[in-house]
Formats: structure tokens, C-alpha cells, sequence
């Protein structure tokens, strides 16, 4: 079944439920599938989905960040229910020595020197992680590990 169709299936269980947050933001993921799908004027496959709901969940840790940063805590437990619900469908995260371990190979593989290097490593490191890990922290540990070599 794919991430879609486990998207609709939720939808319906949540409606049995009448579990209004959670049916909510189903419809908010399901929403920016179609508006993703229109856009690219194609059906998604499950990757696309999960770029989706990836971005989706970015915008809910800003979100947090920002209504913590101004001291709203009522939006920011909404915004942490919403995150973890898209959390559901998202593929699970690598931990950090899963990308460290990765990164050592993509270093190796490119042959990579130094900071210069650091285009070759992440465009040889990326497809592998998406929707696995934060770029943000992926982007990190490969300027950390090339400021070693």
C-alpha cells in the first residue's frame, strides 16, 4: 500500500473516530499531495509523497521554533501533535553515526580532500539520505568531517 493510499485509509478511520485533529491534518497532507500533483501534472509516486510530507514537516518545526521563540505553548503543543502524526508516514531517521558512516563512504568514493570538495560529497551523499535524515544536519557533518581531512 502506498503512502497515499495509507493517507486515505487513516482518513476514513479518522472520520470513524470523528477524531477531529488527527482527520485535520490528514486532509492538510492529503491537500498538498494533490496541489503537489497538480503542479508537476503527474500522479506522485511514494517518493514524491514523502518529499511532501518531508516538507510538511519542516514547516511544522519552524512553526514550533517560532510560536516557542514567542511564547505561544497552546500552538506549539498543536504544532507537536500535527508533527507527530506526519512523523507516522515518514520513513524512519537515520541516527547520526548512520550518516557519519555514509558520509565516510561518500568521502572515500568522491576522494575528496577538503572543504572544496564539499559539493561532490553531498551530491554523492543525498539521494541515499533524503526523507532519511535532515539535510541541515547531513550538511553539517560533512563540513565538520572535511574540516578534519
Amino acid at each position: 500500500m502506498g503512502v497515499q493510499d495509507r493517507l486515505r485509509e487513516d482518513l476514513k478511520v479518522a472520520l470513524r473516530e470523528r477524531n477531529s485533529e488527527r482527520l485535520s491534518i490528514i486532509r492538510v497532507l492529503l491537500a498538498e499531495c494533490k496541489n503537489a500533483e497538480i503542479a508537476r501534472m503527474h500522479a506522485l509516486d511514494d517518493a514524491e509523497v514523502i518529499e511532501v510530507l518531508s516538507r510538511e514537516a519542516k514547516r511544522r518545526v519552524e512553526s514550533i521554533d517560532a510560536f516557542r521563540s514567542g511564547g505561544r505553548s497552546d500552538l506549539v503543543t498543536c504544532e507537536e501533535e500535527a508533527l507527530a502524526v506526519i512523523k507516522e508516514y515518514l520513513p524512519a531517521q537515520m541516527s547520526r553515526d548512520e550518516v557519519v558512516r555514509l558520509a565516510r563512504e561518500s568521502i572515500t568514493v568522491v576522494g575528496a580532500t577538503g572543504p572544496k570538495d564539499k559539493g561532490k560529497v553531498m551530491s554523492h551523499l543525498m539521494p541515499s539520505v533524503k526523507g532519511k535524515a535532515d539535510g541541515k544536519e547531513v550538511n553539517e557533518i560533512v563540513t565538520e568531517m572535511l574540516s578534519t581531512l
